[in-house]
């Protein structure tokens, strides 16, 4: 099946996490889905959402919310991940779109968490990775966090650091910019 390039699904993955190892019987899982869809055409950002994600079989620590802000009541009420994936692939054609994601880490929890829970990994097989573009197009000597792109890239950061939803919408204004770029306009 041919991908559809006139949107990319910048997302950006929440996930359970600790200090150190995950407690007994815990895994890392996706707590909250960042997406921001990127009209090719214009180069701007014409959707925002996050969706947040009950975790089956772990628990949001204080390490976790002091990161990401999301507490286990916020998560408590989300759609299982099942759920989630389904509203990727029926609401954003998923499948059929290009991906983006600022690094490798949101690509793989998805390959992990749909494998883990026996759920149909709701993406295509192209993966752009904003991270390393961002690096070669400026000529940067090293990959560089999402917080220092923006910085490097003249870009405020909006919004809250490490929510979903807005790391989508910071990613695909980097990614907007780089296009642009590369477009010379």
């Amino acid at each position: 099946m041919a991908r559809r390039l006139d949107r990319i699904l910048v997302v950006d993955v929440e996930s359970t996490c600790w200090e150190g190892n995950p407690p007994p019987g815990q895994m890392s899982e996706i707590i909250e889905i960042g997406l921001c869809v990127v009209d090719v055409a214009a180069l701007e950002r014409v959707v925002r959402r996050s969706i947040l994600v009950r975790p089956a079989c772990s628990t949001v620590s204080a390490y976790c919310t002091q990161l990401t802000t999301l507490t286990q009541a916020d998560v408590d009420p989300g759609v299982s991940l099942a759920e989630a994936c389904r509203v990727l692939a029926q609401e954003y054609q998923s499948g059929q779109r290009l991906f983006a994601s600022f690094g490798d880490y949101d690509r793989q929890q998805f390959e992990r968490n749909c494998a883990a829970f026996g759920i149909p990994y709701p993406f295509g097989p192209t993966h752009l990775n904003v991270k390393n573009l961002a690096a070669v197009a400026y000529g940067w000597s090293r990959e560089v966090g999402m917080s220092e792109a923006l910085v490097r890239a003249g870009l405020p950061l909006e919004g809250t650091h490490h929510r979903g939803g807005d790391d989508a919408w910071n990613i695909a204004g980097l990614l907007c910019q780089l296009l642009r770029r590369i477009r010379g306009r």
